[in-house]
């Protein structure tokens, strides 16, 4: 096979969580570019049949399906759906997340549960209805969204809450990428540095300009730049690793 053979998606079937907007849209269209059928998974399902009626416009197949990631019920429908529809889950890329700023000193407990139960608890629920659908299978790729913040504590903003709910998602990657590696399944992680979404477009232009000073490269990054890490480790060119996280930071993380 063709080292861009190894890379093709063909015949493969994908899903997308918070892949309604933002990073999340940007990678169902990466996996549909380079030939799977994805699932368009969103809290939102507007947002979502927007954007799988936009993919399958591309060729290949497309559904959208409405979904509370922190709600283990609706995680196993999930996977479900996208197993009754296409037979089998060969790609899950878990991207749905949220950040919320405050002082650590000052964080409200329910705060700290809502980021803590979509970045982590959501990344779990999601990785075991995978990984059980996988492991049955023999064969799979997860791909987690996680970020630079699991690694270094941001600045200027205060999100002591975010950093370790990604932290926690980093090392959740490691632990299943190390149970599932001998029966077929990889787990990866992407992981993202200051990206310019609707997660960020109420960020100032004060701070987005501090970013770009502490990022080597002197730019923040757009959701296409992921576009190429999340369709490599979902690929055959991939098949040799796991339980890596590939940090698309523009070298922040550097400095």
């Amino acid at each position: 096979m063709s080292i861009l053979n190894r890379f093709s998606l063909l015949k493969r079937n994908a899903l997308v969580t918070g892949a309604g907007q933002g990073i999340g849209r940007s990678l169902a269209f990466a996996l549909a570019e380079a030939g799977a059928n994805v699932a368009v998974v969103d809290r939102n399902g507007d947002t979502a049949k927007q954007t799988a009626q936009e993919i399958s416009a591309l060729g290949v197949e497309s559904i959208a399906i409405e979904t509370d990631v922190t709600q283990t019920d609706q995680v196993n429908h999930m996977v479900d759906q996208v197993t009754s529809k296409w037979g089998t889950l060969d790609i899950a890329v878990n991207n749905a997340g949220i950040a919320i700023r405050s002082p650590a000193e000052n964080i409200p407990d329910e705060e700290w549960d809502a980021v803590l139960n979509v970045n982590l608890k959501a990344v779990y629920l999601c990785s075991r209805a995978e990984g059980q659908t996988m492991l049955n299978q023999k064969s799979g790729s997860i791909i987690n969204l996680v970020s630079m913040s699991g690694q270094i504590a941001n600045r200027p903003q205060l999100h002591a809450h975010y950093n370790a709910s990604k932290g926690g998602a980093l090392q959740l990657t490691r632990s299943c990428a190390a149970e599932w590696a001998n029966r077929g399944v990889r787990v990866n992680s992407i992981s993202p540095g200051h990206m310019l979404t609707p997660m960020t477009e109420n960020c100032t232009e004060e701070e987005k300009a501090q970013w770009i000073s502490n990022t080597p490269m002197g730019r923040n990054g757009e959701p296409s730049d992921l576009q190429g890490a999340v369709v490599f480790l979902a690929s055959d060119a991939a098949s040799y690793i796991t339980g890596h996280d590939l940090v698309v930071d523009g070298g922040y993380t550097l400095w």
